[in-house]
């Protein structure tokens, strides 16, 4: 019987489950979420049905696994996973209720037990794949880390044996060279101290002073400036105005913010920290003189291995890495094109009276 009811309402069963689907509050769903699994293990639960055995099962599986490996390339979540197959459950009840279809008890085990296992299966697929991009990712960016952490020392090292033979003087270029190399190495572990701390849900906020924050993230980015023959301007801060962030991830972000805007503002250009306040929010703003962004989203920016310009190099991990510190205390950070001029990116988080 129950063979005959999903071979006979097969369309209407899909499309019940789809309108279930997509009237998931949120996100919003698609039938592509449908398409990998539901009609295919609807179909494969009619041959085993016919079959009258579990002959099916593998088949089913087989079907769930690559829901779940679909879903997951979609960006989906486990309860999503469930809840496709949840509704076709409640779809078949529905619409053999509303039919008066009468279902025997050992029909509905076999239908449930084959839900059950399709679950089970997608969910399993779902992990392993998710656990591999994962995997992939981390791997990635650890590789990006390294390559440039060795050379970087290889530049440090290069400069230093030169300058052990006495052949160059210490203010030179072999110094310079040494200086960036050294910089650099700073930046990226730096970098990925804060990136760990973020995966390790490793947050210590605490009450900071804006005034003493900006003193503190200012002190390297003038040197720089310096170096490079830019202006650095620092906007006052009363001493009153306070909030609650994780010192280390806030600093790390800012410090990112000034060293890109430092890297690149043109020659004699000006680079300026400033902060504004509203009885409820504080807003750090760090602008430069690179010339504005290269054409296309400036959100683009804020992407894993996105970089401003192809002339400097490099990662591309800082912006990323700064976001996620800036929203793990709570703010949000923002760009702002100046065509012709060069660019803005806001900080702004919460203030504590």
């Amino acid at each position: 019987m129950l063979y005959d009811f999903l071979t006979e309402n097969r369309e209407k069963i899909v499309d019940r489950t789809r309108s279930k689907i997509a009237d998931r509050p949120a996100p919003r769903a698609s039938t592509t979420e449908l398409e990998h699994g539901i009609p295919l293990f609807l179909t494969q639960l009619i041959v085993m049905l016919r079959a009258g055995s579990d002959a099916g099962e593998v088949e089913i599986d087989a079907g769930a696994a690559r829901h779940g490996d679909a879903l997951s390339r979609m960006g989906l979540t486990v309860g999503q996973v469930v809840h496709d197959y949840g509704g076709l459950c409640q779809s078949i009840t529905e619409i053999a209720d509303e039919d008066r279809v009468s279902i025997s008890n050992s029909e509905f085990k076999t239908l449930n037990k084959c839900l059950d296992g399709a679950i089970a299966s997608a969910v399993a697929q779902f992990g392993r794949q998710r656990a591999l991009a994962v995997s992939e990712e981390g791997a990635a960016q650890l590789g990006f880390v390294v390559h440039e952490l060795r050379n970087a020392l290889n530049a440090v090292t290069l400069a230093f044996e030169v300058l052990k033979t006495g052949a160059v003087g210490t203010t030179g270029r072999t110094s310079n060279s040494m200086d960036r190399g050294l910089g650099r190495m700073r930046e990226l572990i730096d970098r990925s101290l804060v990136d760990v701390r973020l995966k390790a849900g490793l947050h210590d906020s605490a009450r900071l002073s804006v005034a003493q924050l900006v003193e503190e993230v200012s002190i390297t980015a003038a040197l720089e400036a310096q170096k490079r023959g830019l202006q650095f301007s620092i906007g006052p801060v009363a001493s009153d105005v306070m909030i609650d962030a994780d010192a280390h991830m806030l600093v790390s972000a800012l410090e990112n913010l000034l060293q890109n805007a430092v890297k690149f503002t043109r020659p004699d250009g000006h680079v300026s920290l400033q902060t504004f306040t509203t009885d409820e929010r504080v807003r750090i703003e760090v602008q430069d003189q690179c010339g504005g962004l290269p054409s296309g989203d400036a959100e683009e920016l804020f992407r894993v291995f996105e970089q401003r310009g192809q002339k400097q190099g490099g990662l591309g991990l800082g912006l990323a890495i700064s976001r996620q510190a800036v929203e793990a205390c709570g703010g949000t950070i923002q760009v702002r094109n100046l065509p012709g001029t060069g660019c803005v990116f806001s900080v702004e988080l919460p203030r504590q009276q």
